[in-house]
């Protein structure tokens, strides 16, 4: 499947781009023919990840910050989209206070979205979550769903950035497309239970904590499938859109750290730990997610995945685990 993206060659800068999501997106849009440029400031991101694709022709990495425009104003110069990813992104606030969530989150992309006004970029693409939904009544949940009601700070920094690219679009003439992922794995994710799990048998085969009462079910998205969701909707963008982004099943923590115990060959003692409100992992934890994603799939986009097929391929990706799901 080819994106309305890859009618043509363009320049695409892609923020946090030595992470996780980053980087696979960092392959697939050299692989449909642009050129890339990869800009983080490394906090998060690991040049590791950027293996495959460095000193490949038509690939450039930069090292700057999203909150400096002045670090933003060469690789905007000649940029005509922006896959906008970089966040910090962990969703539990003990990771991140309020203040520290703000900064990296809603004043990165405002600072972003004046550099890019008067830059020829007019194109934007940008990682949202699922999260601005807090705890919606209608699951599958659809993009027009309302009131959006966050119930963790990083929630609310993605609305808020989210308001803050609408007023854009309309002040300045941009097209942008906003993605709500789902929970996105993969071999090189880091953040999540997956990779949680994985780190904790690694120390511990004999037992595994697990944040809450397990009973937590949302929707994994694997991350090819979430890269080609990024190049379908914003091949797409006119105006300001909405596009969810996730598998279409949901699947429990519980059952994940039994498929995680099973690919590392070991039975643990399972230990719940840390519940709060009602058996979640942490406050702001939302205990069941998944997302309709009809939208998308007019587009002709659909997840190659189900949730479980999702963990599965990810432990396939991840080394020292298992050769194959």
């Amino acid at each position: 499947m080819r994106s309305r993206v890859s009618d043509s060659s363009l320049k695409a800068l892609v923020t946090g781009g030595a992470g996780f999501i980053d980087s696979s997106l960092c392959e697939a849009l050299l692989g449909e023919g642009h050129e890339v440029v990869a800009f983080d400031n490394l906090s998060y991101g690991s040049m590791a990840n950027l293996s495959n694709v460095q000193g490949k022709e038509g690939f450039t990495f930069v090292k700057g910050d999203c909150r400096s425009r002045a670090d933003l104003r060469a690789p905007l110069a000649d940029a005509d989209m922006v896959f906008h990813l970089a966040a910090l992104a962990d969703v539990r606030l003990e990771k991140g206070g309020p203040a520290e969530i703000f900064d990296e989150n809603v004043r990165a992309t405002e600072a972003l979205l004046e550099a890019m006004a008067s830059s020829p970029a007019h194109l934007l693409a940008f990682a949202s979550s699922s999260t601005v939904y807090g705890e919606p009544t209608v699951i599958p949940t659809p993009e027009d769903y309302s009131p959006l009601v966050p119930i963790s700070i990083y929630g609310a920094s993605k609305l808020a950035s989210e308001a803050l690219i609408s007023g854009f679009v309309s002040a300045c003439g941009l097209d942008a497309a906003v993605l709500r992922f789902a929970n996105v794995v993969g071999g090189r994710g880091r953040r999540g239970v997956l990779p949680e799990f994985v780190s904790g048998l690694k120390s511990d085969a004999k037992r595994l904590k697990i944040l809450g009462d397990g009973t937590q079910n949302k929707s994994y998205l694997y991350v090819d499938d979430c890269v080609k969701a990024c190049l379908v909707a914003s091949g797409a963008a006119k105006g300001f859109d909405v596009y969810n982004v996730g598998s279409e099943d949901q699947i429990d923590v519980l059952t994940i750290a039994r498929i995680v115990s099973q690919a590392m060959s070991v039975t643990p003692r399972l230990e719940f730990v840390g519940g709060v409100d009602g058996g979640r992992g942490w406050k702001g934890d939302v205990k069941s997610m998944c997302l309709n994603v009809r939208k998308l799939k007019r587009l002709g986009w659909a997840p190659a995945y189900d949730s479980k097929g999702a963990i599965l391929q990810a432990l396939a990706m991840t080394p020292g685990i298992v050769k194959s799901p």
